[in-house]
């Protein structure tokens, strides 16, 4: 199946609009600890929001930047954007200022959406650039709007409540993501009206099936394209409850949260995954409002599946989608799990395992994952030759690794992750899902490094469990993965830590950990 959009087409109808045409403008749109708004005061403030970004003279195709938490707000800034022309670029609102002037200058983006919390760090790099003076050092600053300032909530209440959405083409950028990559800065990924409707037809009307009666919760916040699609976008579009809330996910707010907002759907990522399952109250509490849970932004190992089953017994959907593709396109399905796997293809979406000059490859090789469907990113902003080498006609060409077996492809790492050892290829996430096993392991990542005689071998960094005697542990696990897994694949250290170094999209930094690697 592929979607077709009408020429013109803006998401903003699409997600939003055409709920209120529907008549179902008075039902719950949003739920967080601020209270209730139905779909109708969602269109109404994301309006407001849409009439302040004209007055501060942005204007269709412009970049509008939202470092704001999960919450009403956001959905507003996010809608009002659209609704305007412009384009949304979604940034996480505790990045460190240089990553700020990174994204100010990268984006040129005409205003910025941010809370007072935040303000300041923004501000004071604003400033700075600002101070440099110099050739485009205007058009590097956005005009700051703080949401929670008085001025601009008196503003906001001026502003009219309605405005016409404006008649994007369904090739116009939409909204910008980010790849993301553990090295350099992040590369935006110039995704269009049409990609966003596609994936929702595809994937969350035939693959998860969101309904009119769910709700939806979610660990990941709305700025990563995961949470973005699964806690926003595709509620909306079923006319459902998403529940916001912005603050720090650890696993008792995130317990609390689930007993609080009653969701249905649970977006969720494996290291907080792990992290449930290891809460001592995990068994005392209520997730029986639960019909099903999902997982991405990092490989789930199987042995987290398993221990997801038994401790909470409700579908747990592992998926793989990326910034270039929007959102997944290889997913188990309800009723249809193979822990361990990505599952199978989305409508819509054809996916090819191939080898390094682009031929097929046959079922059980491992080689690079070519995928292609109606959600194509149009590229790479200011990246011209990685966007010639990561889209090849109709085909994204991603840098992850696959194999395909009995009909479900199984996820091997990252292409510059996965490890060549005595001439043989090494999955990191089959020693991770293996080191998962021993009771002793919370939490696993392997990479590779260099020998005395520059031979890579594997090295893995092991978070224990509470309570677990460290004498000798290292030992023990080096044995039992030799014991369970070819003898090449045995990490040839085990380093015992405390935690592990995380991009910023919250997955373990594996550059980071290769850069500390010694053998």
């Amino acid at each position: 199946m592929t979607f077709r959009p009408s020429d013109p087409f803006n998401i903003a109808d699409y997600f939003l609009v055409d709920r209120l045409t529907e008549g179902r403008g008075d039902r719950r749109a949003i739920v967080s600890p601020k209270g209730e708004l139905t779909y109708a005061e969602v269109d109404a403030l994301a309006n407001r929001y849409g009439n302040v970004l004209l007055r501060n003279g942005v204007r269709p195709e412009e970049r509008v930047l939202i470092a704001l938490p999960d919450g009403p707000e956001f959905v507003a800034a996010l809608f009002g954007t659209l609704k305007i022309g412009a384009v949304v670029v979604m940034l996480n609102p505790h990045i460190k200022p240089d990553e700020i002037e990174y994204f100010f200058r990268y984006t040129r983006a005409t205003a910025l959406f941010v809370d007072t919390d935040r303000a300041p760090f923004f501000r004071s790099v604003a400033g700075r650039i600002r101070g440099e003076g110099g050739p485009g050092a205007d058009s590097s600053v956005p005009g700051i709007l703080v949401v929670d300032d008085e001025a601009f909530v008196e503003r906001l209440a001026a502003a009219p409540a309605e405005l016409e959405t404006f008649p994007s083409h369904p090739d116009d950028p939409a909204i910008w993501l980010f790849s993301g990559g553990t090295t350099g800065h992040p590369k935006g990924v110039v995704q269009t009206h049409t990609s966003f409707a596609n994936t929702t037809e595809c994937y969350a009307k035939e693959v998860i099936g969101y309904r009119e009666d769910d709700v939806t919760l979610s660990v990941p916040k709305l700025f990563f394209g995961y949470a973005t699609g699964s806690n926003l976008l595709f509620p909306f579009a079923a006319g459902a409850t998403a529940a916001l809330w912005g603050d720090r996910c650890t696993p008792a707010s995130l317990l609390d949260a689930i007993e609080r907002f009653r969701p249905t759907i649970l977006v969720n990522v494996p290291t907080m995954i792990n992290q449930l399952l290891g809460a001592d109250d995990l068994a005392t509490r209520d997730l029986g409002s639960l019909r099903l849970a999902t997982s991405a932004g990092e490989a789930l190992p199987a042995e987290l599946h398993r221990r997801w089953n038994e401790a909470v017994g409700v579908d747990l959907l592992d998926g793989l989608g990326t910034a270039e593709m929007w959102h997944v396109f290889l997913s188990n399905r309800p009723g249809d799990v193979v822990a361990g796997t990505l599952g199978r293809e989305v409508p819509g979406f054809e996916v090819r395992v191939r080898d390094d000059d682009g031929a097929d490859l046959p079922d059980g090789e491992v080689g690079w994952l070519w995928v292609r469907g109606n959600s194509r990113a149009l590229g790479y902003w200011q990246q011209a030759e990685k966007t010639r080498e990561a889209f090849r006609g109709e085909w994204y060409v991603s840098g992850d690794m696959i194999v395909r077996e009995d009909g479900v492809f199984r996820y091997c790492g990252r292409g510059d992750d996965m490890l060549k050892v005595k001439g043989k290829w090494l999955s990191p996430k089959e020693v991770e899902n293996c080191l998962l096993e021993h009771e002793a392991v919370s939490e696993a990542a392997v990479v590779g490094a260099p020998n005395a005689e520059g031979l890579i071998q594997a090295v893995a960094w092991v978070i224990p469990g509470e309570g677990v005697v460290l004498e000798e542990l290292a030992d023990v696990l080096r044995t039992h993965v030799a014991s369970r897994l070819a003898s090449y694949k045995a990490p040839a250290v085990v380093n015992i830590v405390e935690d592990l170094p995380r991009t910023h999209l919250g997955k373990v930094d594996r550059g980071e950990l290769r850069a500390r690697t010694a053998l």
